[in-house]
């Protein structure tokens, strides 16, 4: 096998300008080509970043694709990958890469038989920042994690996205759509989760866009847009976690970590940088490191964005034949988090978790630089 795995990409909407811009910032990878049901979206993005735009079909069947890319809208993950996997090709899909524990299930045994690679974003706990705190969690700086909180609050999608209707039918909301962000990041951090208890609700049946070029069009609410989740990790720290697309504004961090020592605050997990802080007992101090991470670098209009770095970890891990950290057990154990929260509001029950998965390895400042062409 080359030193380079080819990547092609199936759908074309949004987040895939994201995913070629910054492709070749990784070794290992090299966009080659992208397809889409609408053949207009992908010649257009073809163009745009100099790939060959393909039938959905032919780019399964092309000899210089290794890796494909899924960024087909969360409903259709599943499906996709399922068809990208019997097609014999690794798979390596946006969050939420399943919308079932058992859709994961099946997917992991496709693979596993015919030797392929699973992997899903985010990748964002990957970033400098994260990696930070996941050293100071693993060195102990503020003792043992007993509890923390997480909040995630905003009006809503539909004031800024062109097509916002899948974010408020089921698959969608903000468990599913900004979940994986924040419980991966909790997972990486603190390890897997036993279970969570949660209520649920929505502060409006329908929503209003305000953005272009579907300004005024009523969408109809089909999942909850409120939830106010606790969850109890096999460490025994309990997080409680709040996400919301019905808050104009709140004064709450992104993240907090409270050790028996101290506190860890967590920058957004939606993203790579951003300032950790750390206090012992109650007074704020220097987390004291030498901590000259790439990922925490500014190279994308003033923030650091290293979207692509899960993928190409998953290439070099395929090439070298090493555990990549993007897993399937990982995103997976991330998913089944996510749907029994979504559960809990549901029955209103305490639901215990079927799945656990390990920490994914540290990203250290070299294995980060490893990853850069």
């Amino acid at each position: 096998m080359s030193k380079t795995l080819g990547i092609g990409v199936i759908g074309c909407g949004n987040i895939s300008a994201a995913y070629m811009r910054l492709a070749p910032l990784f070794t290992g990878i090299e966009m080659r080509a992208c397809a889409d049901l609408d053949t207009d979206a992908a010649k257009a993005r073809a163009e745009e970043f100099g790939l060959r735009a393909e039938t959905i079909d032919g780019l399964l069947a092309a000899d210089d694709i290794d890796i494909v890319v899924n960024l087909t809208v969360p409903n259709a993950h599943f499906a996709v990958s399922k068809q990208v996997l019997e097609a014999g090709k690794h798979v390596y899909s946006e969050k939420p890469f399943v919308l079932s524990l058992q859709e994961g299930l099946d997917l992991k045994a496709i693979a596993d038989a015919k030797g392929l690679r699973v992997g899903s974003a985010p990748d964002t706990f990957m970033g400098g920042a994260h990696q930070l705190a996941r050293h100071l969690v693993d060195a102990g700086a503020v003792g043992r994690i007993a509890s923390g909180t997480c909040f995630v609050q905003s009006p809503g999608m539909e004031m800024w996205h062109p097509n916002p209707d899948f974010f408020f039918q089921p698959g969608g909301g903000p468990i599913l759509d900004l979940g994986p962000y924040y419980i991966s990041n909790l997972v990486q951090l603190l390890g897997p989760v036993a279970r969570v208890t949660a209520l649920s609700s929505s502060a409006s049946e329908y929503r209003t866009i305000t953005s272009e070029p579907r300004n005024g069009e009523k969408i109809k609410v089909e999942t909850p847009t409120t939830i106010h989740a606790v969850m109890q990790f096999v460490s025994g720290a309990q997080i409680t976690y709040c996400a919301s697309w019905d808050v104009w504004e709140h004064g709450h961090s992104n993240m907090e970590l409270y050790g028996t020592t101290g506190t860890l605050h967590v920058p957004d997990p939606n993203f790579f940088g951003g300032e950790v802080r750390m206090t012992e007992k109650a007074g704020f101090v220097n987390p004291c490191v030498d901590w000259n991470h790439p990922f925490s670098k500014a190279n994308d209009n003033g923030r650091a964005n290293y979207r692509c770095a899960g993928l190409a970890d998953m290439a070099q891990a395929i090439l070298n034949d090493r555990p990549h950290r993007c897993s399937d057990d990982f995103a997976l154990h991330v998913v089944d988090v996510m749907t029994a929260i979504l559960h809990s509001g549901e029955t209103k029950t305490l639901v215990e978790l079927s799945s656990t998965c390990e920490r994914p390895e540290a990203l250290t400042p070299d294995a980060a630089a490893a990853l850069l062409a």
